[in-house]
């Protein structure tokens, strides 16, 4: 009995890189900000690129809490839909299914420090999902890992089969 043959690293990149970048344009506000994913495996890790509109209070300079709050949404948004379609993604036919973004119920955001002006990076952590309801937790730094200037919780409706 023989065992059909993996597919090629390269292909199983290309599927999974054009299932990120589905998800990402459906979210317009992601290149207004000037985020972007970095995809290792199932991990996701957002980047948000400095630019001096970003800039809040020019005094210190730090980046705007709008800003940094849209981008640990995003973060978690985007986290959220790829675990929905890593199953599909993997799965023999390869199919991704319809793209519904969760909603937002509320979001929480904890601004531990300012944000300087320079890039930003966030990775989300899904606590729940479920058919229903999500709850994600979302930390976010800039040149030290272990040194959070924001973190933040929401809770997200989940799509409906039907919507």
């Amino acid at each position: 009995m023989s065992r059909p043959r993996p597919e090629p690293v390269q292909v199983v990149k290309q599927r999974r890189d054009a299932a990120l970048s589905a998800l990402v344009e459906r979210v317009p506000y992601i290149q207004f900000l000037g985020i972007s994913f970095d995809r290792r495996g199932d991990e996701l890790t957002a980047t948000m690129n400095y630019d001096e509109k970003l800039i809040g209070n020019p005094m210190l300079p730090a980046l705007h809490g709008g800003a940094t709050a849209a981008f640990l949404e995003t973060a978690a948004i985007i986290e959220l839909s790829w675990q929905m379609i890593w199953p599909s993604i993997e799965s023999d036919s390869h199919e991704l299914p319809p793209l519904r973004m969760p909603k937002t119920i509320d979001f929480t955001v904890d601004y531990l420090r300012s944000g300087l002006p320079r890039d930003a990076y966030a990775r989300a952590r899904v606590n729940r999902s479920g058919r229903r309801y999500a709850s994600v937790h979302v930390e976010a730094w800039q040149d030290n890992r272990e040194k959070l200037f924001a973190q933040a919780t929401g809770h997200f409706m989940m799509p409906q089969k039907n919507d």
